[in-house]
């Protein structure tokens, strides 16, 4: 699929993802024209960033409430509080990745890997090698809010289809992940110099969410390291270049079985499939943006 100097540029024109861009596109500019953002964007961006943190770690195995997130200092005790410890540092880390991530964006999964999983581990910062194991990448289930899907759902791009939940494939082996790795991160620095820079934030983001869960380049952590990696990209091609739209809370929303059914139509990679990914996709930013906006109304009204 190569159109010109952008290979993602068809994606871009599959059924019902211009809609979705352009609900996306509309809804963040609502946020970034919100009064609080004139005067406490900071706060917003830390607000997202833990509360994206939070709906990651969640969508990790380790659904914690926001509070005790905001409570806890020692994230070191057992597996599920080392992920959210993990989701922290990367959050907090990954805006200031943003110069190294246009012209090496695999120095900055490694970096990723690396504050997920502490120096101290001898695999940190590596992709995987042959024989070692990798972690599932669905280990709790979530089920969505109530009424959810259908608030945010454009008409012209249905969800993944009902039925039962479809196994994701085995990782791939290290040759292959290299291989994938070095043609995703090739075809982002030739975004940053200028090159198929009419393709959609959204879908640019997807793709890299998509490619980071099916690879799952790393024995651990990768849902953490591709959704951070998905809002880097949201910032880098400058649709949420604050930082305030946390897409993990809306994956969180839609639940698991959706997350999963949409990543399996990534994966299958038919024109419908993609498009649904990318509507999945979408309509978390979207629910993500309807967090931050409560967060803004919140601090409009003296309540943070």
């Amino acid at each position: 699929m190569s159109t010109g100097t952008d290979p993602l540029a068809p994606l871009a024109q599959l059924p019902g993802v211009p809609d979705a861009v352009a609900e996306v596109r509309k809804a963040v500019d609502r946020l970034y024209g919100h009064r609080v953002m004139r005067r406490r964007a900071a706060e917003v961006t830390s607000e997202s960033a833990l509360r994206g943190a939070r709906a990651s770690a969640a969508l990790a195995g380790s659904d914690w409430p926001l509070e005790e997130v905001r409570r806890r200092s020692d994230f070191g005790a057992d597996p599920e509080t080392r992920t959210v410890g993990a989701s922290l540092r990367i959050a907090a880390e990954a805006g200031q990745l943003l110069s190294i991530w246009r012209h090496s964006p695999l120095q900055v999964l490694a970096r990723l890997h690396l504050l997920a999983v502490g120096d101290a581990d001898p695999a940190a910062g590596r992709p995987r090698q042959a024989g070692e194991g990798v972690e599932d990448l669905f280990p709790l289930e979530l089920k969505p809010a109530e009424g959810v899907a259908a608030d945010v759902a454009p008409a012209t791009v249905p969800p993944a289809p009902a039925g039962l939940v479809p196994a994701l494939p085995a990782a791939p082996g290290p040759e292959e992940v290299a291989a994938r790795l070095d043609q995703l991160s090739r075809l982002l620095v030739a975004r940053a110099e200028g090159q198929g820079v009419g393709t959609p934030a959204l879908v640019v983001s997807s793709v890299v969410h998509g490619e980071l869960l099916a690879l799952r380049p790393f024995g651990s952590y990768n849902g953490l390291i591709a959704r951070a990696a998905a809002r880097i990209v949201l910032i880098a091609e400058g649709l949420d270049p604050k930082s305030i739209c946390p897409a993990e809370v809306g994956l969180v929303e839609l639940g698991t079985d959706a997350y999963r059914r949409a990543l399996a139509g990534y994966l299958a990679g038919t024109p419908e499939g993609l498009a649904a990914w990318i509507g999945h996709c979408g309509r978390a930013l979207r629910l993500g943006v309807r967090e931050s906006t409560a967060v803004c109304e919140a601090m409009q009204r003296g309540m943070v």
